[in-house]
């Protein structure tokens, strides 16, 4: 099961993004500017920003993530979201000694797809043992006729081993990464993979990236999420149908009939 902890944030988030908002109209000098913001204007400026759709401001303030129990089919698409920084476990370097893996809710549920998947990974982790032992000999013998002492061939021998054998791991081989997304590369995470057509696993961690950063910064993230929750769903003919549900399932009120169109 996937598991997100927001690890740091910019100090004082929201007020950060209203003293780079009121600084583009303002006179005065930075330190006015942000002295002068109570609890209650920094709120009234966050919700004029997302008012008027002026967005670089919220792109001051940070959010670092611990991801982890999730997949490399997982890391396949957050990392499409480019306006990111990512710090990923490495395969190259670390040992996929009884590899973990994530199995999807459906697979787990049918008993005979689950036997099917199990035994893949026996078998996936077993070729990749097999195949980085036959490497690792190969390369450290190739080393030490260069010269190489066997204890510093055998240390070498093992990453380069390693490093191809891993082409043999499924995508459902677990990893684990921190991830640095400011605001609104978050707003844009959030309305794509909170919806439920995202996948289900990268939608779950979204709803956990969304739930922890509306602790710190309720007003910033207070419409965040996909765009069912405040409007009508821009997926056309490709929608869900279910926006209602996901509504409840988040607390926001129905929308009235003319705001569905």
């Amino acid at each position: 099961m996937s598991r997100v902890l927001l690890l740091a944030h910019t100090p004082e988030p929201e007020k950060t993004v209203a003293s780079a908002a009121r600084l583009c109209y303002s006179a005065a000098d930075i330190q006015t500017v942000r002295d002068g913001l109570t609890p209650e204007k920094t709120a009234s400026f966050v919700e004029m920003l997302a008012e008027i759709g002026h967005e670089s401001p919220i792109e001051h303030a940070v959010f670092t993530f611990g991801i982890e129990g999730v997949s490399r089919s997982l890391l396949a698409q957050i990392t499409r979201h480019r306006i990111a920084s990512f710090s990923v476990q490495s395969q190259r370097y670390v040992r996929e000694k009884a590899f973990e893996y994530v199995i999807p809710p459906a697979i787990r549920a049918n008993p005979r797809a689950a036997d099917e998947f199990l035994l893949a990974m026996e078998e996936d982790q077993r070729h990749y043992e097999s195949i980085a032992a036959v490497l690792k000999e190969e390369h450290t013998r190739t080393l030490m006729q260069r010269g190489m002492e066997e204890k510093a061939a055998a240390k070498k021998a093992e990453k380069m081993a390693i490093e191809d054998a891993r082409f043999v791991l499924p995508n459902a081989c677990a990893t684990k990464m921190i991830v640095t997304m400011n605001a609104r590369s978050l707003m844009n995470f959030f309305s794509h993979r909170c919806c439920n057509r995202a996948q289900w696993e990268i939608r779950e961690v979204a709803w956990q990236m969304l739930q922890q950063v509306r602790e710190v910064a309720p007003n910033l993230f207070r419409k965040a999420g996909p765009p069912c929750l405040y409007g009508p769903c821009p997926e056309g003919k490709m929608s869900c149908g279910r926006a209602k549900e996901v509504r409840e399932k988040a607390g926001i009120p129905s929308l009235r009939p003319e705001e569905e169109k």
